[in-house]
């Protein structure tokens, strides 16, 4: 009996573990559609008998367990063959937050020395200041203003929490200077270095391969608009074990570095457009879209700036996960470039959105480094971020 339930388990196991390694849905060339199936080729693993040769935009492809127990169905997309200018520059960063974003509430000595805390229980760390009054709030100047012009008076808030507006009244408290407080902490503007991974034919750019979250409340930032700019490494912090290093960087804000405007900040990096007088400024080379299933374990290379210069650097992949639930994490990468090494320590900040070829082709880019091994780090599959520029480009 026991042999039997052994046996069962180790079967269940099995199964889950083959469904999970398959991917839940992919994106193939036109006319790869027989490599595609002898990339899923595994002992045990039926396919169907046929597939639409062309001429079908997608399909649904059953696979099952020695024919007979089904396993999955995969959802393929048709595409045709894309050729996008990779990057590897890095840029400087600059978002306005969609009104002013509450990082928390806080506690205020009033004028008669006793402790208030007026938003206490009512606002919540990443809700966005739209409104004050019914007049639109733009920024965290606009916002101080309007609450010292009150008159003591309660005030009421549009607020934006988690896509939903909702009102909200607050009594304003006079603090031990005399000015007028809702014992509130806010941020309404933020800025960095990244890199930026790419520019498709039309112009429209993707960088860093995942969002930009508040640093205090760990929410992804609504922005209102953005630019990208130039930048220059100044300085390199190299990683180490338990402590991440960076890329130290001068932006100079002005109008004569930027080049490009940023439109959206996703999951997945941030998006918008470069302007074409500028881009020429930048380094690019075209290469071949390559997608999820086609990469594999072993070699591979990066493209960042480090000390002002776009340069290529050998890594190796390691772990290859097609489903995994966080699109920023979906393949582990290591440093094996010892001119990398011996610049950086590896993966440090400022990083983020270096593309990751293989085989000729744009397959990822780096997301993150690991805090006990900055040799290692994230990667985002480039068809990732490319189905949210479309999504989303200017």
């Amino acid at each position: 009996m026991l042999v039997f339930l052994c046996t069962a388990l180790f079967a269940c196991m099995g199964y889950y573990e083959m469904r999970d390694v398959l991917p839940d849905q992919v994106s193939i060339v036109e006319g790869e559609q027989e490599n595609f199936l002898e990339q899923l080729e595994r002992p045990w693993l039926t396919l169907d008998d046929a597939i639409p040769a062309s001429g079908r935009e997608s399909f649904t492809l059953h696979c099952s367990l020695f024919g007979a127990i089904p396993l999955k169905q995969i959802k393929v997309q048709v595409v045709e063959p894309t050729d996008i200018y990779v990057s590897g520059n890095t840029v400087g960063v600059y978002m306005e937050t969609q009104g002013v974003l509450i990082i928390d509430s806080g506690e205020i000595t009033g004028e008669d020395g006793l402790n208030y805390q007026p938003a206490k229980n009512l606002v919540q760390p990443g809700d966005y200041i739209v409104a004050m009054n019914q007049e639109q709030v733009g920024n965290k100047r606009e916002l101080i203003h309007k609450i010292q012009t009150c008159d003591g008076s309660s005030v009421e808030l549009s607020l934006l929490r988690r896509g939903e507006e909702i009102q909200m009244a607050l009594d304003p408290i006079v603090d031990e200077m005399g000015d007028y407080k809702l014992g509130i902490w806010v941020r309404d503007n933020t800025q960095g270095i990244g890199t930026l991974t790419y520019m498709d034919q039309d112009g429209n750019f993707g960088a860093l391969g995942h969002g930009i979250s508040d640093v205090d409340t760990g929410e992804l930032m609504q922005i209102k608009n953005g630019d990208l700019y130039r930048a220059q490494v100044m300085g390199i912090h190299k990683g180490t074990k338990g402590s991440p290093g960076e890329l130290s960087g001068l932006i100079r804000y002005d109008n004569s570095n930027i080049i490009g405007k940023i439109s959206k900040n996703g999951e997945n990096g941030i998006y918008g457009s470069l302007d074409p007088q500028y881009a020429q400024s930048l380094s690019f080379q075209p290469v071949e879209v390559g997608y999820k299933q086609e990469m594999e374990l072993g070699e591979a290379s990066i493209l960042c700036s480090v000390d002002g210069k776009v340069e290529e650097y050998q890594v190796e992949i390691t772990s290859i996960d097609l489903n995994h639930p966080d699109t920023n994490k979906s393949f582990v990468l290591k440093v094996t470039d010892q001119r990398l090494l011996e610049k950086t320590g590896g993966i440090v900040q400022g990083m983020s959105g270096s593309p990751v070829l293989q085989n000729k082709k744009i397959v990822g880019a780096v997301t993150h480094v690991f805090v006990q091994d900055s040799t290692g780090g994230y990667g985002i599959f480039i068809e990732n971020m490319l189905k949210n520029n479309k999504d989303y480009a200017m």
